[in-house]
């Protein structure tokens, strides 16, 4: 792979978002390619390209649990058991850390067993770094922001916490790595609409987040 030309597939469904502001912010984001598509077309993968994705960006809500027997659950199995085996970079990016509340397999992606959750809009959070010395964190320091948290469990030993949020309506760590199967995955809770977009902390966590996940960082 070519260090500087990263291809990432940005997967959507199911969840209203601002999507200019969205994009927007992938735009500022040198030697990356995006493919945006909702998790319908990721899993029928008509282009057959989804093996040539260096990171998967999962920015979606679906709720129910793939089954197998099931066209569309098929699919969706399939296509997440192949990023495994390949070891593409997972990125789970706000509510998809929600998405398949029931399914195993997704919750052991995310780390978080129970995902029930709470959920409070235009909080005015302080995001502090418990580890800065991570590629994805390097050299930031906290920033204040206004975005939608969540009240829900804590990751557990198994995952690298980074980023935390103290603050009464919010889980405290909101940005951990892990690894799953073959490959590196990173969750961040943080993200809801453009006042989490534009900022530019908010940026640089995702920008570094899809260069560790490709192993470029």
């Amino acid at each position: 792979m070519n260090a500087v030309d990263i291809k990432v597939a940005v997967v959507t469904g199911k969840h209203a978002f601002d999507i200019p502001g969205f994009q927007h912010m992938f735009t500022h984001m040198s030697n990356m390619d995006f493919y945006l598509q909702d998790l319908e077309n990721f899993v029928v993968d008509a282009g057959k390209f989804n093996d040539d994705y260096d990171v998967v960006l999962f920015y979606n809500f679906h709720q129910p649990t793939p089954v197998t027997g099931e066209q569309n659950g098929s699919q969706i199995l399939n296509s997440i058991n192949r990023l495994v085996e390949n070891g593409q970079g997972i990125f789970v990016l706000h509510h998809a850390i929600l998405a398949f509340p029931n399914w195993d397999t997704w919750s052991q992606i995310v780390g978080i067993t129970d995902r029930r959750f709470g959920y409070h809009g235009n909080q005015t959070v302080q995001t502090d770094l418990i580890n800065d010395s991570h590629p994805i964190t390097y050299s930031l320091k906290s920033w204040r922001m206004i975005d939608e948290t969540y009240t829900m469990n804590e990751v557990g030993d198994d995952s690298q916490a980074l980023i935390a949020i103290d603050h009464v309506n919010s889980m405290r760590t909101v940005g951990w790595t892990r690894h799953y199967g073959n490959g590196r995955v990173f969750c961040y809770q943080s993200g809801h609409d453009n006042q989490a977009f534009s900022n530019p902390n908010f940026r640089t966590i995702v920008f570094r987040g899809i260069q560790w996940l490709a192993k470029c960082i």
